[in-house]
């Protein structure tokens, strides 16, 4: 009725706000890329935030890109499978968890692994710098392939594609505006940014995600982007939801924080 009223006075209807469920608390985490350090801080900050609110049934939404670029790829590896032991956690594969899976047989994919970030990866499970530098691209492989652990390749295959929580969709770049939620590639799930990012209509869903880098979350009338830059700007970005209410934690390197200023 009071919709109805606001149409015949001339008004726009008010805008549902998109809401979890009751009962629900959710934090999804911006793409970590291999910086343990402020992973370690912002799950601190999580669990202490979620403690302070009370009572809830809480999810941790990791939406991809764990690896690559930062010095610490299997740390961080290490401590996403360790959460999952003890917190309710769901984690969307990026596209940089794809290069990886799809480097293993494929030294062509291997090649652009490897100019995006696949380096450090490699480097961070304790393979020497000066040997895979030396390296022609089917060594790189093979010592890719014997350093990763078959559970860490096995653990990132089992990523998700999109979460989906009360009128939330959680997903690593996006969707493509002209297709349903139920029928989206999960191709652009994890790479897509055009039209998704200049699209301002309806998606079926409100969305949060990751893949492209803004210095602060990225607010539109539709989705929020909380890739904050933590390998480039330091900053590590989790966005907490909880009815119709949100906000935001964050986990800053220091010294980068110094340069940017």
């Amino acid at each position: 009725m009071f919709a109805k009223w606001l149409k015949l006075l001339g008004r726009p209807d008010p805008v549902r706000q998109p809401s979890i469920p009751s009962g629900e608390r959710v934090y999804a985490v911006g793409d970590i890329h291999g910086r343990a350090d402020l992973f370690d801080d912002l799950i601190t900050r999580i669990e202490t935030d979620d403690a302070a609110r009370g009572k809830a049934r809480t999810t941790i939404v990791l939406l991809g890109d764990l690896i690559d670029r930062g010095p610490e790829s299997a740390k961080v590896v290490a401590r996403a499978r360790d959460l999952t032991r003890r917190r309710q956690v769901r984690i969307i594969q990026g596209n940089h968890e794809e290069m990886l899976l799809v480097s293993r047989e494929s030294v062509d994919s291997l090649r652009g692994f490897l100019r995006f970030g696949g380096r450090e990866t490699i480097l961070s499970y304790g393979v020497d710098a000066r040997t895979l530098d030396a390296a022609d691209v089917e060594q790189v492989q093979a010592m890719m392939n014997e350093a990763i652990p078959a559970e860490d390749f096995t653990f990132m295959a089992g990523f998700e594609k999109m979460v989906r929580i009360g009128d939330y969709l959680f997903v690593h770049a996006g969707v493509r505006p002209d297709r349903s939620l139920d029928n989206q590639l999960g191709q652009d799930c994890r790479w897509i940014r055009e039209p998704f990012l200049s699209h301002r209509g309806d998606y079926g869903a409100f969305v949060v995600h990751g893949h492209t880098i803004t210095e602060q979350p990225d607010l539109c009338v539709n989705r929020i982007g909380i890739d904050t830059g933590a390998f480039v700007h330091g900053t590590l970005t989790a966005i907490g939801l909880e009815g119709t209410d949100r906000w935001f934690l964050q986990a800053r390197d220091p010294a980068l924080a110094l340069e940017a200023a």
